[in-house]
């Protein structure tokens, strides 16, 4: 686990997929299994599964004023502490939003050749952009056509394999994406070292920063 700053903007790596982006708001992405005292105004969650759809950890970083951004089978889940925050939104790829604390473009995140997050599901990956600084975050996704259209400043891209593309595909998205920096996630805990980060590091033809 780590961070850096960008413009002001501090990017977390909670470890796995979950991240924290810190400007005047606190923003986090998939929070699992994490240990912080921060208070979230904006959780952006991809999909409904445990290591990213994870209520106790929501439970940690909730306040009255948060807002949750989510695809539409983390509904039920999140019913439970649905009034303890300002409101759950339900988003889908295409979806473009604007919040006090960002502008959010939402993304498709699914597997080609795999069935753990199929196409039909609408599960997502999201486009951040917090002064003026394009943050992407692929989600649980392989390295799949849409990442062609993909413009972001930061490129955050799962290496583990498995689940979702490797350390040679996610490289191989860096090249479509053209980020100036990139930081490898969904390693070192349900799939995936830090050799799979290691690589990609090695692959990537832009700056990498393992967190």
């Amino acid at each position: 686990m780590g961070s850096f700053l960008i413009q002001g903007i501090e990017i977390k790596w909670l470890g796995h997929a979950g991240f924290e982006f810190k400007s005047d708001k606190n923003i986090f992405i998939d929070p699992f299994q994490i240990n912080t005292q921060d208070k979230a105004d904006v959780i952006l969650i991809t999909h409904s599964h445990y290591d990213h759809c994870s209520i106790q950890d929501i439970k940690k970083i909730i306040k009255p004023e948060t807002i949750i951004l989510t695809v539409a089978d983390c509904q039920s889940k999140l019913s439970a502490i649905a009034h303890e925050v300002k409101s759950i939104t339900l988003v889908k790829p295409g979806d473009k939003l604007k919040t006090s604390a960002l502008d959010l473009e939402v993304v498709p995140a699914y597997n080609i050749g795999k069935i753990f997050h199929p196409k039909d599901q609408e599960w997502v990956g999201f486009i951040a952009t917090l002064k003026n600084v394009r943050i992407y975050h692929a989600g649980d996704s392989d390295l799949i056509p849409e990442i062609e259209n993909i413009k972001a400043d930061i490129a955050i891209l799962p290496v583990g394999g498995t689940y979702t593309m490797n350390a040679e595909e996610a490289s191989r998205a860096c090249q479509k994406i053209k980020p100036k920096i990139a930081i490898p996630m969904h390693y070192g805990s349900v799939a995936g070292s830090d050799a799979d980060a290691e690589k990609f590091k090695k692959l990537c033809n832009c700056e990498v920063r393992v967190l």
